[in-house]
C-alpha cells in the first residue's frame, strides 16, 4: 500500500508504454511542449469533463471523476464514467477514456483504461468487466474487454513506471516513426543524440580492435 504523497499520475502509464523516455521527460525532468495534437487532446479531454453529470434511464453519467488506488499507487481522473443499473439493483461502473487519434497498434491507452478501472475496483469495491476508448479520428467507441492478461501487463507497468520515475534517470532515446508526432521532438532529439552513440560506439570498438 503507497501513502497519498506518494501517488504518481496515472496518465503517466500510458506514457511509459508508449515511450519511456518521453515519460521521464515530462515526469522526472517536467518538460512539457505542446503541438496540434496534443492541443487537439487537451481540447478533447476539457470538453469531456465540462459537460458535468445526467442520467439517461438506466444509465448515469460522470465525467472528469476522480480516481485513485493506493494499491498501485495511482492517481487522476477518468474523463467519462458510465454507471449502468443492474437487476440487483447495485451499479455497475463503465469506464470510458477518450482519446484524439486512432487506434494504436500496441496496448498503451487499454492500460491507461484498465488502470482507471482498478482505480474504480479499489474504491468501489467492485468488479469491472470491460470499458471503453473512443476515438476523435473515427469517431467511434472500441468496446475492451479487461481479462486477466490486460490486468497483469497494467499492474507491471505500474511497477515499472514508478521505478523508471523513481530512478531519476532518462532513457536514451530510440527513434521510430512515432517519434515525428511527439510534441517533445525537439527537445528529445531522437536521431541526433542517437547518432551520437552510434559514433561513439564505433570508435571505442575500433579502438578496442586496435
Amino acid at each position: 500500500m503507497y501513502e497519498e504523497d506518494d501517488l504518481i499520475q496515472l496518465s503517466a502509464l500510458a506514457q511509459f508504454s508508449y515511450c519511456k523516455r518521453r515519460c521521464a521527460l515530462v515526469h522526472i525532468e517536467q518538460i512539457w511542449a505542446e503541438n496540434f495534437f496534443t492541443a487537439e487532446g487537451r481540447l478533447m479531454h476539457e470538453r469531456a469533463h465540462e459537460e458535468g453529470s445526467e442520467s439517461r434511464g438506466s444509465v448515469r453519467i460522470e465525467r472528469g471523476l476522480p480516481l485513485r488506488s493506493l494499491q498501485l499507487g495511482l492517481s487522476g481522473k477518468a474523463d467519462v464514467v458510465e454507471f449502468h443499473l443492474q437487476q440487483d439493483g447495485s451499479w455497475l461502473p463503465f469506464p470510458v477514456e477518450y482519446k484524439r487519434g486512432k487506434p494504436k497498434p500496441d496496448d498503451c491507452d487499454e492500460i491507461q483504461l484498465c488502470a482507471q478501472a482498478l482505480c474504480l475496483e479499489e474504491m468501489l469495491g467492485c468488479s469491472i468487466p470491460a470499458g471503453a476508448l473512443f476515438y476523435g479520428k473515427t469517431r467511434r467507441r472500441h468496446d475492451v474487454i479487461l481479462d486477466k492478461t490486460l490486468r497483469e501487463n497494467t499492474v507491471n507497468a505500474a511497477l515499472k513506471t514508478r521505478e523508471l520515475i523513481y530512478s531519476g534517470i532518462t532513457p536514451p532515446p530510440v527513434y521510430g516513426v512515432r517519434c515525428e508526432s511527439c510534441s517533445l521532438l525537439e527537445t528529445c532529439m531522437p536521431k541526433a543524440i542517437q547518432k551520437r552513440r552510434t559514433v561513439k560506439a564505433y570508435i571505442s570498438r575500433m579502438v578496442g580492435e586496435t
